[in-house]
């Protein structure tokens, strides 16, 4: 795959590619009449280094995304308050967070042979690695919605990695704040699904 060079030199592009496959839902990202229009859609990688999408026919931002107009995508990562107290030495609070955006342009696919191609690749690719369901070709359901979702294609013209990860900090500091960063993260999600799910 080739891809634009990273917007900073100082970004990791395997890293942030890891962040797209790992967290594919992505923030969606156009500009219509100086208003951002903005949908949450999981994106894929293909193998040309584009990034492939769809959306339901209905949803505003549908007729924004074909033409080559300009979009930004964000692609969030875990993220968490580090608290002073996770530090061997003396240090203030602050917050650890990945984030990657990507500028480009996006054309629609208006083929629905390419469409139903695309639907079943980016099912395999979200159920690795288990494969517990495969959409079949044949899939009457797919079949009667085609008309109803439109493929989208982003060629990405910019990357910048956010990767803040207390990385100013001793080696020690740092392996902590990761720690707290994969701790953090599962407890929080048990607690809050508990309110709101």
């Amino acid at each position: 795959m080739k891809y634009p060079p990273p917007h900073h030199q100082d970004n990791n592009l395997d890293h942030m590619i890891e962040v797209i496959k790992t967290y594919p839902l992505a923030t969606v990202i156009s500009v219509e009449n100086n208003e951002p229009i903005i949908t949450h859609l999981p994106l894929i990688l293909n193998d040309a280094g584009k990034l492939i999408g769809h959306i339901d026919i209905y949803n505003s931002q549908a007729q924004l995304l074909k033409d080559n107009k300009k979009i930004t995508i964000i692609f969030t990562g875990p993220q968490c308050y580090i608290s002073p107290s996770v530090y061997s030495t003396t240090q203030l609070p602050t917050w650890n967070y990945i984030k990657v955006h990507i500028k480009g342009t996006v054309k629609a696919i208006d083929s629905k042979e390419a469409l139903k191609k695309s639907l079943i690749t980016m099912t395999e690719f979200l159920e690795t690695p288990d494969h517990k369901y495969v959409l079949d070709p044949d899939n009457k359901r797919m079949e009667g919605n085609l008309d109803y979702i439109k493929m989208f294609e982003i060629t990405i013209e910019s990357w910048e990695g956010k990767f803040k990860l207390s990385q100013d900090k001793r080696p020690k500091d740092i392996e902590l704040a990761r720690t707290e960063l994969i701790r953090a993260n599962q407890a929080s999600i048990v607690a809050f699904l508990e309110k709101v799910f």
